[in-house]
């Protein structure tokens, strides 16, 4: 569905019912679409440690870089 802007601000109450009805409503100005009323989906509740077991850090994560990766970042020439 698409609309103008003043009809938009006069019947906000019924395109969010629309849209919640899951309708994507466009708003345009002078013609030109400008912006979309669309849905929020909610994500589920996201649960702390449930990647656990998925990565392992290796015992040199925090080594120093080797010497050609850190001239990589040298930028003393610039």
């Amino acid at each position: 569905m698409t609309v103008g802007v003043h009809e938009a601000k006069t019947n906000l109450s019924k395109l969010l019912q629309r849209v919640a009805g899951g309708e994507d409503v466009v708003i345009t100005r002078s013609g030109v679409p400008v912006a979309r009323l669309t849905a929020v989906h909610e994500r589920g509740r996201r649960t702390f440690g449930q990647d656990r077991g998925r990565f392992t850090i290796p015992d040199d994560f925090d080594a120093p870089l080797p010497p050609d990766v850190l001239d990589a970042f040298d930028t003393s020439d610039a």
